[in-house]
């Protein structure tokens, strides 16, 4: 049975888009798409002044995911593999190949302009990461047709500064003894690669304000927030957003920084705020009693009834109440 046959057998089952995640794509390019494996696709390519736009309006993205393609490329290009970047149309918009392998990835369609999204060429890896959102490898005959069976296409998702997807980085190569070991191990490094590029697009964004990071392990690097002048979270990575449980993609309700970090539930409304106040102003006098009464207005013996009565202990150092 020829690849065709396969995939139209595996969509004409009743049960086909329950199997796996690939007979799902399959099952999307044939019906939804209205493609037919059996017939050549044209290449879809959008105009020179198109693409022209598409790259302007991604200016800010390329700029930093340039040097990471690069070294992507340093790491995966000397065994025939090519890293493309698309836009969040599936539009290439860059690409790293080797001289040597460009005619071959011109021939297979991966060049600049080129639509990679499931409705123009089905199952790959491009569209298939844009449609499930997430890190994906189309190994060879799990594309939709037949002209890219020769291909293995290692993809992931690239989201935005309002965690909305906004790219795809891309691996692709035509090695004939490309295993499944060699496949998840530049998937992870695809998928580091998009993280860092997540993480310096999201720096750049929101540069000129202060940057949080929630998590502590190298796996949760992506973890950040933006918080302004008025200590306001004005914006989260898709990272963080997943972990406090906050809309996905978006611009964020603008939120205390204090009602996030903040680990005493004892206190409520303005007696967190008053507590917060004053561990800043201790901060800012190095703990000095006296000081941190003038900085905020008040006579020592006052700050110090309002320390007892916010459990503010005055023989207490200033760096182990902030690690409170």
């Amino acid at each position: 049975m020829n690849h065709s046959d396969r995939v139209i057998e595996t969509v004409n089952s009743p049960h086909s888009a329950v199997y796996d995640s690939i007979s799902a794509s399959w099952n999307r390019s044939y019906k939804k798409h209205g493609l037919d494996p059996a017939r050549q696709p044209e290449q879809f390519v959008v105009t020179e002044t198109e693409l022209a736009s598409r790259i302007e309006t991604a200016e800010r993205l390329l700029q930093v995911t340039s040097p990471k393609m690069d070294h992507l490329f340093q790491l995966v290009g000397s065994s025939g593999c090519g890293v493309f970047l698309t836009d969040q149309d599936g539009i290439v918009i860059d690409q790293r190949c080797r001289d040597a392998d460009l005619h071959t990835f011109t021939e297979w369609g991966l060049l600049q302009g080129a639509n990679w999204s499931e409705e123009y060429e089905g199952t790959n890896g491009v569209g298939t990461c844009l449609v499930e959102d997430r890190k994906v490898i189309i190994h060879r005959d799990q594309h939709f047709f037949p002209k890219n069976i020769g291909m293995s296409c290692i993809d992931a998702p690239i989201y935005g500064a309002n965690g909305e997807t906004i790219g795809v980085i891309d691996v692709s190569s035509a090695r004939l003894d490309q295993t499944d070991n060699l496949n998840a191990l530049i998937s992870k490094v695809t998928a580091e690669t998009a993280m860092q590029i997540e993480v310096a697009h999201f720096m750049d964004v929101f540069s000129g304000f202060r940057i949080a990071l929630v998590g502590g392990s190298q796996a949760e690097q992506n973890m950040l927030l933006a918080i302004n002048s008025d200590d306001v979270i004005i914006g989260a990575t898709r990272a963080a957003r997943r972990y406090f449980q906050w809309n996905l993609q978006g611009p964020l309700q603008p939120m205390a920084a204090t009602d996030i970090f903040s680990r005493d539930d004892s206190l409520k409304g303005f007696e967190k705020g008053e507590k917060t106040a004053i561990i800043k102003a201790l901060t800012r006098t190095n703990g000095n009693v006296s000081e941190t009464a003038k900085a905020l207005g008040i006579g020592r013996a006052t700050l110090y009834r309002r320390m007892k009565r916010l459990g503010l202990d005055r023989n207490r150092s200033i760096s182990r109440e902030l690690s409170r």
